[in-house]
């Protein structure tokens, strides 16, 4: 059976991460399950943890009253689940639902964002790495809403 250490140093996001803040990243991690349809987290509830998917998928949601939740995104094995423990004010913008049987790494924030402040280095290598995904998850919803309204010829 892996440790902790070994699942984070596998996971295709941490790639090349320097063994030093592997170790400090296995300081703020742990195991995590989540059952079918069961939230990992839910709009504007506190951003206290990320998500390093391992196996399963992650149907990300965004609700509007009187209607039913509609995906904008769906996550699967190596993607990470969740951003907004970077910046204040650390509130969810989104849901996250489990979308079939899901194991993942939960990497706590405040115990990560302490870490980062002390070690700038790894602080700026895990901005690199998410930097990246912030801004390919920007592009696919601008594509969707592109979908969803059409361009206009003016």
């Amino acid at each position: 059976m892996k440790d902790i250490a070994q699942i984070l140093h596998d996971h295709p996001f941490l790639a090349g991460l320097a063994p030093a803040h592997e170790a400090l990243l296995a300081g703020c991690a742990r195991n995590r399950h989540f059952a079918a349809d069961r939230y990992l987290f839910r709009e504007g509830d506190p951003a206290d943890e990320f998500f390093l998917i391992r196996h399963g998928k992650v149907a990300l949601e965004i609700a509007a009253p009187g209607h039913a939740p509609r995906v904008i995104a769906t996550l699967h094995e190596g993607d990470i689940v969740g951003a907004s423990w970077l910046l204040p004010p650390y509130r969810w913008t989104f849901d996250a639902r489990a979308a079939g049987d899901l194991r993942a790494i939960g990497l706590d924030a405040a115990c990560l964002r302490g870490k980062c402040e002390d070690d700038h280095d790894l602080g700026y290598d895990m901005m690199k790495r998410f930097l990246p995904v912030l801004v390919q998850r920007l592009h696919g919803a601008r594509l969707q809403m592109l979908d969803i309204y059409g361009r206009r010829d003016d």
